[in-house]
């Protein structure tokens, strides 16, 4: 229990995979927010340590938002399978924040939504590879939602992305 009476939310696993903002010496440091275009993990000191998102990020910078972003290719063609789908979401996204000067290491938050949650966590050992073959090690504050439909019919996930830009 903190300070102010509340508890820290429970560590739990999240679309990163089970990595989390340790190193293999114990947590990484929160660098001082400063200068134009940095960012910094924010983790209360006695909350358990994430897996594979962030609790909190500080950052300084343009913000580039996404709508909502789905598995589709150029061709409007959505692949079959709930992982396929996050493979193509994720590149997606990346496509986004390159056309507007930014990289997975500018995000800083991602809400996902999803139709399935339980083939959401059957998916979690396969989907840390694919998430770190699209955006790396980066691991910024998320939500997961489970929706009961998406706008477009064949999509299963849907994920909503914030970066933030260095000026």
């Amino acid at each position: 229990m903190s300070a102010n009476g509340t508890s820290p939310p429970p560590a739990r696993g999240r679309p990163g995979g089970g990595q989390s903002s340790l190193s293999e010496n114990g947590p990484l440091p929160n660098p001082p927010l400063a200068g134009e275009g940095t960012r910094r993990i924010l983790q209360p000191p006695s909350w358990p340590q994430p897996k594979g998102y962030a609790n909190g990020i500080l950052a300084r910078g343009q913000v580039l938002v996404t709508g909502g972003v789905v598995g589709w290719d150029e061709h409007g063609v959505f692949p079959q399978g709930f992982l396929p789908q996050v493979r193509q979401v994720l590149l997606n996204i990346r496509a986004i924040l390159e056309a507007g000067g930014a990289g997975p290491e500018h995000l800083v938050r991602l809400t996902w939504y999803v139709t399935d949650m339980e083939a959401y966590r059957a998916s979690l050992r396969d989907l840390g590879p694919i998430y770190r073959e699209a955006f790396g090690r980066n691991f910024p504050a998320m939500a997961l939602v489970q929706v009961v439909s998406l706008v477009e019919p064949a999509a299963l996930v849907e994920i909503e992305a914030t970066a933030v830009v260095p000026e």
